[in-house]
């Protein structure tokens, strides 16, 4: 049996933080020569917009206008998960909202969420059941903690569902709140990690019926000696993400000896559409050297990242949403990069509209 991933609804918190973020970092670097080292990288990032719940404020030693991040008092992990709590279930519903515009919640079978930014229970799931009226024998599943990968595995998970249910209905809810685990640091690695992340939701819809993009096969893989390169840490502070610079080149190095498994019986000028998890630009450029692909191969996932920065989970779902709306029919190849270093990869096939 086939599985379809028919809808993507896709959403950001109301507050663009990016700029005030450059200004607040560079204002609290004491060294000339790191503060001009900051605004190098950031500019040569490529990102332009991120978004958040905390509304940015002009107060140059507050980085919002909450005061929940100040100099010297940043929030504990308990604040940080409360933060989490109060805010989720709205941009959830704002996702899953757009995803009702195409089907019906009591048609709803399955609900899976994934989520590495915060956690609490009862959790998100039974609240957007409960939300929607959704029947309380809807099965629900949490993918916790995988990090950028979450949502490939989501997919995985729901095609299996669908494979041995025919008449399944599987929602899939992709949320994160990165930007609520700033930690206060004066390393520019550090920091420059943080550049990266944003918040965002996607909700979607996989199920038999076909039309959209048709999930062909799925391929797992932890790239040899690099599982200290990404790492996710819970202490009292907030989620201490360490993403080292090493990836980029681990990804060269590996990733054109995994592809003839990743692909099975495609070539690789076969694929149409190249949908790769926007981690970074050194991400992205690592993909695209490492496959030889053409300079707009990776188009989408360079504006999506422009756009939205690097949301973890729901970031491959905004670019393949974008597939999606532009109703290109073609072949497809998904991968998204998390702890371990694992590369979580999906064939795809984009239908005609």
């Amino acid at each position: 049996m086939p599985a379809y991933l028919n809808s993507i609804s896709v959403v950001v918190p109301p507050h663009d933080v990016h700029r005030k973020f450059i200004d607040y970092v560079t204002a609290s670097l004491s060294e000339v020569r790191d503060q001009k080292l900051f605004r190098r990288m950031a500019a040569r990032s490529q990102i332009e917009h991120r978004y958040s719940f905390l509304e940015a404020t002009p107060l140059a030693d507050r980085l919002d206008a909450a005061g929940f991040y100040c100099q010297g008092k940043f929030p504990d992990t308990g604040q940080r998960m409360a933060f989490y709590q109060q805010h989720a279930l709205t941009l959830a519903c704002q996702a899953f909202d757009g995803l009702l515009a195409t089907t019906r919640a009591e048609a709803i079978t399955h609900l899976i969420v994934t989520s590495c930014t915060g956690f609490y229970a009862p959790g998100l799931d039974l609240q957007l059941m409960e939300h929607y009226g959704l029947s309380p024998t809807v099965e629900r599943s949490m993918v916790g903690f995988m990090g950028c990968n979450a949502a490939i595995n989501a997919l995985k998970l729901a095609r299996h569902i669908v494979r041995s249910e025919a008449e399944a209905q599987v929602a899939i809810v992709n949320l994160e709140l990165c930007t609520l685990h700033l930690q206060e640091s004066s390393a520019v690695e550090q920091l420059l990690s943080f550049l990266l992340f944003s918040d965002g939701c996607a909700a979607s819809l996989v199920s038999a019926l076909p039309h959209g993009i048709e999930l062909n096969s799925f391929h797992s893989t932890v790239l040899p000696t690099s599982q200290n390169y990404i790492t996710w840490q819970i202490d009292n502070t907030g989620f201490e993400m360490f993403l080292s610079g090493q990836v980029p080149p681990a990804l060269l190095r590996e990733l054109p000896a995994i592809m003839p498994a990743v692909l099975g019986n495609r070539r690789q000028d076969e694929i149409t559409h190249w949908a790769v998890h926007p981690g970074g630009r050194t991400i992205l450029d690592a993909v695209e050297d490492a496959l030889q692909l053409d300079e707009m191969a990776l188009a989408p996932s360079r504006r999506i990242l422009r756009d939205y920065g690097n949301m973890s989970s729901p970031t491959i779902m905004f670019v393949l949403r974008d597939m999606l709306a532009a109703g290109q029919p073609g072949a497809g190849c998904a991968m998204a990069f998390g702890p371990g270093v694992t590369a979580e990869t999906m064939q795809f096939t984009m239908l005609a509209p």
